[in-house]
């Protein structure tokens, strides 16, 4: 299983995960009718695109919140603040999981440059399918919203009522802001154009082998402006790809030109 999911998904399991990993794929193994792990295994070797996509579903963790990691979406802000007029920005959330943290930028966006029909593309990925279509739906229950201040949960945010009580619907005019797709960072092709002003990688490397991170680094290096900015998780340092980038901040980098 950790050579599997290492070799599609890039994702370096430590040998200690046995207990999750067994518990996450019973469920695979059940709803398949098998009777053994190796059973299973043998099904995605075979070919099935379908079980393997269900496979990394099951393995890959999203833990996220709305405007985690706040400093984050203020140097944002700033930036956009500064952003010459007329010129579209232009933002990558690499692993969007269900959608907060795209929506929290993309809140971030509105405001800064006051407008609710930004010139503005986010592009949110992740190797997960059941998340990016949670993430589209655009539904939370209300008790995740916390982190959120008042004034923009009223603005941005729908009320649901009777059968929807206790939920939440980002409004359209976000989600307009907002395309998902899925997107494993080890795919051979990434299939988007042009660069990005900013890109969030936030606590994806951490599942990464050095190797890897320093593979998928170089190749988000080149889809960033020159002066733009990389975004990763609070845990992470990038002390080996100082040929790549240079901090600028919190767990913020900018290319080393």
């Amino acid at each position: 299983m950790r050579a599997l999911i290492y070799r599609k998904a890039g994702i370096a399991l430590a040998p200690g995960k046995m207990d999750m990993v067994y518990s996450r794929l019973t469920r695979r193994v059940r709803a398949r009718g098998l009777n053994s792990f190796a059973d299973y295994l043998r099904v995605i070797e075979a070919g099935d695109d379908l079980e393997l996509e269900a496979f990394i579903n099951a393995l890959t963790t999203n833990m996220t919140s709305f405007f985690r990691e706040p400093h984050h979406f203020r140097m944002l802000a700033e930036r956009l603040a500064q952003h010459p007029a007329g010129r579209p920005v232009t933002i990558w959330s690499c692993a969007s999981s269900s959608g907060e943290e795209p929506y929290s930028i993309a809140m971030t966006a509105v405001d800064a440059l006051q407008s609710y029909t930004p010139a503005l593309r986010v592009l949110a990925t992740d190797i997960d399918t059941n998340m990016l279509a949670k993430a589209r739906q655009g539904v939370y229950p209300v008790d995740q919203l916390q982190k959120i201040p008042a004034d923009q949960l009223k603005r941005f945010f729908l009320r649901g009522e009777g059968n929807n009580e206790g939920l939440a619907r980002v409004r359209g005019e976000l989600r307009n802001l907002v395309s998902f797709k899925q997107l494993n960072l080890l795919d051979e092709k990434w299939p988007m154009r042009g660069k990005f002003d900013f890109i969030f990688c936030r606590n994806v490397m951490i599942y990464f082998d050095k190797q890897t991170q320093h593979a998928i680094l170089e190749r988000i290096a080149a889809r960033l402006e020159p002066q733009g900015l990389l975004f990763v998780g609070h845990s992470e340092s990038f002390h080996g790809a100082q040929d790549l980038f240079r901090t600028c901040g919190n767990t913020v980098y900018a290319l080393r030109h």
